[in-house]
């Protein structure tokens, strides 16, 4: 941060949860350290599987290794200081701090929103136009989505972050949240503070309203082509492949959508950071739960794996 910037505060207060103290804070707190820690062993087993195992190399499983690699990266940037904030009931965290924290979390959330958007189009090409998909769809283009996503989250993050090192921050340093959200900042802003709002808001559309809106054209056609297939059993497998892509979806865009595109108050501010743990600790943890139990394919692998490993221990 340039010294002209710098500004009265140099560091904040996050408040975390002000009702869960004593007793209660320790038993959120071991919650979320255990949702933490199986996260990220159910997200690793997936990237590794993906790997290994030949009968999941194809673009769906590809995909879905990627959204892994990014829920692991989310969760680690937010949960551990999330944890610290709950076992001290309130933390201090400089601002150079702060303002990293919020801009690795904007980069894994766009990134994850956005590669949703490539698994819609991956199951849009794989439905509409089958005879075709291999050709499309092959190694160099999975490639090219996949950097894609991450690319555009970090680009998409840097606007997020320049704002907020423009701004300077005086008065109250207190973050009436569980962690550095870039929302907060632009109510301890004392300059620049329109532009910040305008900009969260800017990039908030770019993070989440368009992939979601790509996802919503994918499926429309999918649906349309799904209810032109005259056998009844078609149309359920065709329907199959796109049911736990749609409800990581449904669950991803609907938390996102509350906590950033719609307006908060004194009043929802409770409600808000509820979302926001279904958000960072349930998602990333229900996701993959979501893709192993209805997958055939996936199902499979965990299937062979554990009668091998009740074989070796028989």
């Amino acid at each position: 941060m340039d010294k002209g910037n710098q500004s009265s505060v140099t560091e904040f207060v996050v408040l975390g949860f002000p009702n869960f103290t004593g007793y209660k804070a320790v038993v959120l707190f071991f919650v979320i350290l255990s949702a933490y820690i199986l996260t990220l062993m159910i997200n690793t087993m997936v990237i590794v599987l993906v790997s290994i195992k030949p009968q999941l190399h194809s673009p769906m499983y590809f995909f879905l290794q990627q959204l892994s690699l990014v829920e692991s990266t989310f969760v680690s940037v937010t949960v551990p200081n999330m944890l610290r904030v709950i076992w001290l009931e309130g933390s201090i965290v400089s601002v150079a701090g702060c303002i990293t924290q919020a801009y690795f979390y904007a980069a894994m959330g766009c990134a994850e929103c956005h590669l949703l958007a490539v698994m819609a189009y991956d199951r849009y090409l794989a439905i509409c136009n089958p005879l075709r998909y291999n050709a499309i769809m092959d190694t160099r283009l999975q490639y090219i989505l996949a950097i894609y996503c991450w690319v555009c989250g970090f680009l998409l993050a840097q606007i997020t972050l320049n704002l907020l090192l423009r701004s300077e921050y005086c008065g109250s340093n207190v973050i009436n949240h569980f962690f550095c959200d870039p929302v907060p900042f632009i109510d301890l802003a004392c300059s620049f503070k329109v532009g910040l709002q305008f900009g969260i808001l800017f990039t908030s559309v770019f993070m989440i309203a368009i992939p979601f809106i790509l996802i919503i054209i994918s499926y429309i056609c999918v649906f349309v082509t799904i209810l032109g297939i005259s056998s009844t059993t078609g149309r359920k497998k065709a329907f199959s492949t796109c049911s736990s892509h749609l409800t990581v979806v449904s669950v991803v865009f609907v938390t996102a959508i509350t906590i950033y595109l719609v307006p908060v108050n004194e009043n929802t501010l409770n409600i808000i950071k509820f979302i926001s743990v279904l958000y960072i600790v349930v998602t990333p943890l229900f996701n993959p739960f979501v893709y192993c139990l209805r997958n055939q394919e996936m199902r499979a692998v965990l299937g062979k794996i554990f009668h091998r490993r009740n074989i070796k221990d028989n």
